[in-house]
């Protein structure tokens, strides 16, 4: 999956003006991908997903203090999404190797049980995993994940490097 553009990036502007345009953006992919995601049969789209949380989460964890505590919060909740979408595309990935390796071996080869006792315990996996993406999914559009993160890349009470405009020596982003 590409990474949307992020349009009308100053380089001359306060840094923390212009990286808040990248967390919109990439919270805008990350949340683009509901309710398609909720298909169980939508590989490609979860997939695309988990990138979409690890783009997300990579520019939280790097400039979250400019943005206040929420950030870091939203780092973290993007991180478990990451995560548990991860669980999910491993058992996708896996599923077709040991369905591809059963179709190669004798249908009386030792080793079929086995492969197919391993393709359920995937299977199950799978669908545990999907039901606890969802629920996390859901527990952060209960909590306003999208909102509170956009009101804390856009409503900063500090200059960019986390602390408040007014206070001690300025940042070279802050006015003098």
């Amino acid at each position: 999956m590409k990474a949307r553009k992020v349009k009308g990036i100053d380089p001359d502007g306060r840094a923390a003006d212009e990286v808040a345009k990248i967390v919109a953006v990439r919270l805008d992919e990350l949340c683009a991908f509901m309710p398609t995601a909720r298909d169980p049969a939508a590989v490609h789209t979860l997939h695309d997903m988990r990138i979409a949380a690890k783009r997300l989460r990579y520019v939280l964890e790097l400039f979250a203090p400019a943005f206040g505590p929420y950030a870091g919060e939203a780092a973290r909740q993007a991180k478990k999404l990451q995560d548990v979408i991860g669980e999910i595309h491993d058992c996708d990935v896996t599923r077709p190797r040991i369905a591809a390796l059963r179709d190669e071996l004798p249908a009386d080869d030792p080793a079929q049980p086995g492969l197919q006792a391993l393709d359920g315990v995937l299977a199950q996996r799978r669908d545990e995993q999907f039901v606890r993406f969802l629920q996390r999914w859901d527990r952060l559009e209960d909590k306003h994940f999208r909102t509170r993160l956009t009101e804390a890349i856009t409503s900063r009470s500090h200059d960019g490097n986390g602390s408040p405009e007014h206070a001690g020596i300025p940042s070279e982003e802050s006015p003098a």
